[in-house]
């Protein structure tokens, strides 16, 4: 969701539910970052600030009422690479996330320099029979390729079905669980270093975790 489609005002409603930037930030008991607070337009920081907020309950997770339908397709789509083994951990980050949801029609996507492309996975959500295509961002800040290319990829992707509908849903962004994986990669390369762990999955057989 583009951040400029959100209300100019601090108190909004989305999907049926209302929220208040300051009310739902103080119930948390959480001080905005720093670079929320420094925003030059007072809309857009008052708009970051509350999307901030929405997803820190139940442990990070908030309960949605709406979810992923057996009609659905979801394609999880990074920026793609000219290394084959960053290609290849989508697939296996893909199949992990099928297996932990239960979700039927799932395809990986890279925007550019690999296949299978954004074209790609959508026909083949399609072919399973999926009426909707939700295309999640694997990457983690709203930059140039969430604000415009992958949009215009998966717009022109969807010229050749019709009928079918689509989401480009938000990227990773400002997220409490995102504080665990990045804490955990920390901790897991200093103790490889310290002798006590194997290389993770990420950095096996690059001898790149090391200390220089």
């Amino acid at each position: 969701m583009p951040i400029d489609s959100l209300s100019n005002s601090p108190h909004f409603t989305i999907s049926s539910y209302s929220f208040s930037v300051n009310k739902t930030c103080e119930n948390l008991r959480r001080p905005l970052p720093k670079f929320l607070k420094s925003q030059k337009d007072p809309s857009r920081s008052r708009n970051l600030s509350t999307r901030s907020c929405l997803n820190l309950r139940n442990g990070g997770i908030r309960q949605y009422p709406h979810g992923v339908s057996e009609k659905d397709g979801v394609i999880i789509v990074d920026h793609g690479s000219r290394r084959k083994e960053s290609n290849l951990m989508l697939n296996e980050f893909v199949a992990m996330f099928r297996d932990k949801t239960g979700y039927k029609i799932i395809e990986p996507a890279h925007m550019e320099l690999a296949e299978p492309s954004i074209k790609d996975a959508f026909g083949l959500c399609v072919q399973q029979g999926a009426d909707r295509v939700i295309v999640s961002p694997f990457f983690l800040s709203p930059g140039r390729h969430w604000y415009q290319d992958i949009p215009s990829l998966t717009a022109e992707a969807a010229k050749e079905h019709t009928g079918v509908t689509y989401i480009v849903t938000a990227p990773l962004g400002l997220h409490d669980l995102l504080v665990d994986v990045v804490n955990d990669r920390i901790k897991h390369c200093l103790s490889h270093i310290a002798g006590d762990e194997s290389e993770c999955a990420v950095c096996v057989g690059t001898n790149k975790c090391r200390l220089y």
